[in-house]
């Protein structure tokens, strides 16, 4: 029984090790600035919204 919970243990460690890992990997500071880019963001004027599909035009009568 304490082997299998050792062996769980050890699962999770290194489950944690590989997010830790792929999360801060490479980066100088850990996590990146959030507060300037959604200063950014709300100084940016909004972007048009897209323009409606054009019906099809009618067939040439012929």
């Amino acid at each position: 029984m304490g082997l299998i919970l050792l062996e769980a243990l050890g699962a999770l460690v290194a489950l944690l090790l590989i997010v830790w890992w792929t999360m801060f990997s490479g980066r100088p500071r850990g996590e990146p600035p959030h507060r300037q880019q959604k200063a950014d963001e709300e100084l940016r004027p909004p972007s048009p919204p897209p323009s409606s599909p054009q019906p099809p035009a009618p067939p040439p009568a012929g």
